[in-house]
């Protein structure tokens, strides 16, 4: 493989919560690109058997071990508890569903909120997207029916939605639908998919301090340890377990369910992706260091700012790379290597300069060996595209007008992209 450099969609922070410090000066020349074709003790692999049995393997223990940390395995007493079982919504577009996740089977334990939209048209099980929301399941749509939170939201106003509606931390019938401009539930219904959300903030708080309020603090054996249970683990881990319930309900096609995050939910959505096989697709929206953006460039977000800005979002074995970015023995394409040969969608904005785009369609190139290994169609061209022209095939990539969003430009690449690969 050649020491092509490899950077994805940006984790580019908002407001509130998502607070943006300064991004550190260029580190220095970037040295050689780990190779994912090749093994630990330095055997090429050469066929999808290896790829399968041994190198996938080894990189999935490496990625736990040194970055995203070990998540719990799957509950034998995980529930589901329905409690909007079918509700006509949108109009008449779609069938409303609400579901309470009870990851231990207790309504004390450990649980979040799953909201479901089906189009009502579907004369049979449809794809869906599956993707977490960052200010709550209320804030996606303005449908009084789906119930607010009952987690911290922010209370700031910030350029994708306003957030003052919230009172002493408290989500208000005034926060419905204040972030739906990320969210075209109506033409999802209309193109046939159902889209399947949860609030971040009933996961994790998202904070450094914010463990007592999260998901983990249930789980105190996966803690105090250098492979932790980190929030990027969380998520994903949360996205899988939101998936055990999708495969649970008849009107979902299960084989045809996509993962979908932007910002730090991306980076979320490609390790959901790289450890459970059953999402069909992946899409990244400006998900950044820890997403997809190339390490080794040097540029922009980097290890350090990671681990300080935001200590919580991976495991502390991660905090030895500090100011190691361009030596790294591992990078961000290998995890998106993990998702081959199943559609890749990575994006990226031409404004959102922290995030490195031109990085980023170099971290989507460099998963393409795997693909290629795999039987995958690979297209992606050796330089940069244009601003706003997509391109690729099974590895699909665009730069965007403008900066850190999710705007109809990249919907409507996404649900073509979804027709083509997944429907």
């Amino acid at each position: 493989m050649t020491t092509r450099l490899i950077f994805l969609t940006a984790s580019v922070c908002v407001a509130g919560a998502l607070a943006w410090q300064a991004v550190p000066a260029a580190m220095p020349a970037p040295g050689p690109m780990p190779d994912p074709l090749v093994m630990r003790d330095g055997t090429k692999v050469t066929t999808a058997a290896q790829w399968r049995d041994k190198r996938r393997p080894e990189l999935l223990e490496l990625f736990t071990r040194e970055m995203y940390g070990v998540a719990p395995p799957r509950s034998s007493k995980l529930k589901f508890e329905v409690f909007d079982k079918g509700t006509e919504a949108l109009g008449g577009k779609a069938i409303r569903k609400q579901v309470t996740v009870l990851l231990e089977g207790d309504p004390n334990g450990p649980k979040f909120d799953l909201l479901v939209y089906l189009p009502k048209a579907a004369k049979g099980p449809v794809p869906a997207i599956l993707g977490i929301n960052f200010w709550g399941n209320h804030t996606v749509s303005a449908d009084p029916g789906i119930r607010l939170t009952a987690s911290r939201v922010e209370s700031s106003k910030n350029q994708y939605a306003d957030l003052s509606c919230a009172q002493n931390g408290k989500a208000t019938e005034a926060c419905r639908g204040v972030n739906s401009p990320q969210w075209p539930l109506e033409e999802m219904m209309d193109r046939g998919y159902a889209l399947a959300t949860l609030y971040r903030g009933e996961v994790d708080p998202d904070t450094k301090d914010g463990f007592d309020m999260s998901l983990k603090r249930f789980y105190p054996a996966l803690q105090g340890r250098g492979d932790n249970f980190s929030t990027i683990g969380e998520w994903a881990w949360a996205l899988s377990r939101a998936m055990d319930y999708l495969v649970t309900d008849k009107a979902v096609d299960p084989k045809k369910v996509a993962v979908f995050g932007w910002s730090r939910l991306g980076k979320a959505a490609i390790w959901a992706a790289a450890t459970d096989e059953r999402f069909a697709a992946v899409i990244s929206n400006d998900s950044g260091a820890g997403g997809a953006k190339l390490f080794h460039r040097g540029v922009a977000e980097n290890v350090t700012r990671l681990n300080t800005s935001f200590p919580h979002w991976f495991d502390t074995n991660f905090r030895a790379y500090n100011d190691r970015d361009t030596a790294l023995p591992f990078d961000q394409h290998e995890v998106m290597s993990l998702i081959a040969p199943r559609p890749l969608y990575v994006a990226s904005a031409i404004d959102d300069k922290n995030a490195d785009p031109e990085g980023e369609f170099e971290g989507a190139k460099g998963a393409e060996p795997v693909y290629r290994l795999l039987g995958a169609k690979v297209s992606l061209p050796e330089k940069w595209p244009a601003v706003d022209e997509p391109v690729g095939d099974d590895v699909a990539y665009h730069v965007r007008t403008g900066g850190h969003d999710v705007k109809p430009f990249d919907w409507a690449r996404y649900l073509g992209f979804l027709d083509r690969k997944v429907k």
